[in-house]
């Protein structure tokens, strides 16, 4: 049985890495891309929001011609604009543990970075950093550890979900936990279902074999074919929802998204629905790790063609953009595609409250926008987009492919706006009072088409003013 599972792994991974496939789409999407007409109707087709080829993608990855390279982000922008409005998704991300028996080159938590100072919070710990969290605004996290059997089992990162809902301040909670946690097998993935978590996330790092075993030297995320299976297990333990990222400037880019995708479209043909959302991070500088080891760096303008292209590629999925990035480039891939956004992000171990004067020796990687929840909440209103705390779907039952039938029937928009606007409202009664403007809830009131829609929408709000909390469609 042990053997016949690990082949199965094994044959999953091949089946999505094959680099001679990838390499394959980015020489056709090369040879496409040298007639401007062509590209242009791909785009023409992206802009209907129904997806793209391998191929097509690969054309828009392969452009270089800044006229194109701008075409593409404004069919990008509108497609964004289709299917999420001015909806911007808030998270931040609570590391409990950072602890880790990998040596990956890339990582702050190598074991063999003797700079790391080593910290597993408690579950009191947990417990006061979750209050930390609401306190800012927060309703929804990702889960965040490193990976080690002994010191961080299953059962203690069962126990922090456990911990972190059991929370409750001042009549707040949060309400979805996303968990991003090392890859385990199909039992572990359906105590983590049963524990009811949101979105399992795992990053790839890098599709390329070669690239991945130079960047992950030794340990359990050294074994390429048990990581890249992951997301497929994960399904097969019931978790409906699933995140792939990138770590971007590992490869080459343009590889790395063609390999994301074609590993989204296998996922959605051999599981029946793709990636929940996709995530972009960049590497940046980390303790003990040299940041000139990975040469394959992007400008700005390439990092946005990324986002572009998944936005085309695969329309209904979130996008996360964390606070890796600056507050420009943040504010640009805003119009490009990016749908999900963490704020107020500490990398450090206990670093919202209970260690927090240590934050720095703990820290996975150095974030470069720092501006707090409410201060990224004022500006995305004041650029015109609705920031939402909203965790319904997951609540409703709104998940996997049921969530996918929705989107893609534009169904899912008459509880997505509401609920967005209800839980800015929430957000703005108890930490922001400068974005509870009346006359901005007035003027999205008028956006929601179906009037009793619209009127249920409205008596929520009312009773918010009121003092009720947690209203949601």
């Amino acid at each position: 049985m042990v053997d016949a599972a690990r082949e199965e792994w094994a044959q999953i991974a091949r089946n999505i890495e094959n680099e001679q496939e990838i390499m394959a789409l980015l020489e056709a999407g090369r040879e496409r891309v040298d007639s401007h007409d062509e590209v242009l109707a791909i785009l023409k087709k992206a802009e209907e929001a129904k997806g793209l080829t391998l191929e097509e993608a690969a054309a828009l990855i392969a452009i270089e011609d800044e006229e194109l390279r701008r075409a593409t982000w404004e069919a990008a922008g509108k497609v964004k604009h289709a299917i999420y409005g001015n909806r911007v998704v808030m998270f931040a991300p609570l590391y409990v543990a950072n602890h880790c028996v990998n040596n990956c080159r890339y990582c702050g938590y190598s074991f063999k970075n003797k700079e790391m100072m080593r910290k597993k919070l408690t579950m009191d710990e947990i417990k006061e950093e979750t209050r930390a969290l609401i306190n800012m605004g927060h309703k929804r996290i990702a889960l965040e550890a490193g990976e080690d059997p002994v010191n961080i089992p299953l059962s203690y990162i069962l126990d922090a979900i456990g911990a972190i809902y059991s929370v409750e301040e001042n009549a707040l909670n949060l309400r979805r936990i996303n968990v991003n946690i090392a890859a385990t097998d199909v039992a572990g993935y359906k105590a983590l279902h049963d524990a009811e978590i949101g979105t399992y996330i795992l990053f790839q790092e890098s599709y390329r074999r070669k690239t991945y075993e130079n960047m992950h030297v030794s340990g359990p995320k050294s074994n390429f074919n048990y990581h890249t299976s992951a997301h497929h297990r994960a399904m097969m333990g019931g978790i409906e929802d699933v995140g792939f990222g990138v770590l971007y400037g590992l490869d080459d880019w343009r590889y790395e998204t063609i390999a994301m995708l074609r590993h989204a479209h296998i996922l959605e043909k051999d599981q029946g629905v793709g990636p929940h959302t996709l995530s972009v991070p960049r590497v940046k500088k980390a303790i003990g790790v040299d940041n000139e080891m990975f040469p394959y760096a992007l400008t700005d303008d390439e990092f946005l063609q990324v986002v572009a292209v998944l936005r085309l590629s695969l329309p209904y999925a979130g996008i996360i953009l964390s606070t890796r990035e600056s507050i420009e480039v943040r504010n640009r891939a805003l119009t490009l595609g990016v749908s999900q956004m963490s704020a107020a992000s500490c990398t450090g171990v206990g670093g919202y409250s209970v260690y927090k004067e240590e934050k720095e020796k703990t820290a996975q990687f150095s974030i470069t926008d720092e501006r707090s929840l409410a201060e990224v909440v004022r500006s995305l209103a004041q650029g015109g987009y609705m920031p939402s705390f909203c965790t319904a779907c997951y609540r409703c039952g709104r998940t996997g492919d049921r969530f996918m039938e929705l989107a893609k029937s534009g169904l899912i928009q008459l509880v997505c706006q509401p609920n967005a606007l209800v839980t800015l409202k929430e957000f703005s009664l108890d930490f922001c009072p400068e974005t509870n403007n009346p006359a901005y809830y007035e003027q999205e009131l008028e956006k929601i088409a179906n009037e009793k829609v619209r009127a249920d929408t409205k008596d929520k709000l009312a009773r918010l003013e009121k003092g009720e909390r947690d209203l949601y469609l």
